[in-house]
């Protein structure tokens, strides 16, 4: 099965920037989306159920034009859930989980901490709850987990770290989180593949940050430890614009 992700950082803005031509040519079995920032009803038919694909969506119900994470499935789930169990952070609209035979797959548009303090501390508390998540999800079947992370992990996930360490998105604490997780036993798929740094998924609209490949590393697929030797490619489509992310890709024998 092929999996895409991407943080389009506005769906209905990417729609005018040749996005269904990107789309249907990658013969995807699931493309998510994060940062869709749109209520599906405020959607022609096509765009929000695209023909040959199962569509879901999860928008933000405090605010109109934030957040929001959707995906669009060839391969139709079992089932599907919005959000979390608890019924914790639902109202921004942040995650999907989908219910496949052999595997689940959590679709996660997690918090950027830059604002303030607070949601620093908002981020940091997803971030547990969703490992609680996965590690009750884990007991059942394997995981396949993609979307914006919103933090780098490594020196090498983005050009600038010295100048970057006291920065949201590159904070100690953050990238502790993310150790944390893999010791949990998720697998960072693209660097299954890749070990050197210069690959890069997102990028600031300022200061010719893309020309310049002056990136970060914020997108991931990452699987569950069972799921680590039918993964047979992982990569990222830095050529494809569209966004200030760029989208990434994962093959996975099911």
């Amino acid at each position: 099965m092929i999996f895409y992700s991407w943080n389009v950082n506005g769906f209905r803005a990417i729609l005018k920037k040749g996005f269904w031509d990107w789309f249907f040519s990658t013969q995807a079995d699931v493309i998510c989306l994060q940062e869709t920032k749109v209520h599906p009803e405020q959607l022609a038919p096509r765009d929000k159920n695209p023909p040959g694909y199962t569509s879901i969506w999860n928008y933000s119900k405090k605010k109109k034009g934030y957040s929001g994470v959707a995906c669009f499935c060839r391969q139709e789930p079992e089932d599907f859930y919005l959000g979390f169990p608890s019924g914790l952070y639902a109202d921004e609209g942040r995650m999907i989980t989908l219910v496949y035979p052999e595997f689940y797959l959590l679709n996660v548009y997690f918090p950027n901490g830059q604002m303030n303090e607070e949601r620093l501390k908002f981020k940091l508390g997803y971030y547990e709850h969703f490992l609680e998540y996965c590690q009750e999800l884990k007991k059942e079947k394997e995981l396949i987990i993609c979307g914006d992370f919103n933090t780098a992990h490594r020196e090498i996930d983005l050009k600038n770290p010295k100048q970057n360490e006291t920065r949201s998105g590159f904070l100690p604490e953050e990238r502790k989180w993310l150790d944390k997780f893999i010791a949990a036993g998720f697998v960072d798929t693209f660097r299954m593949f890749v070990q050197e740094g210069g690959h890069y998924t997102w990028w600031d609209y300022r200061f010719k940050a893309r020309e310049r490949n002056a990136g970060w590393r914020i997108d991931y697929f990452f699987v569950s430890a069972g799921l680590k030797d039918r993964v047979k490619r992982a990569w990222i489509e830095a050529q494809v614009y569209g966004s200030d992310h760029c989208p990434i890709g994962l093959e996975v024998e099911i």
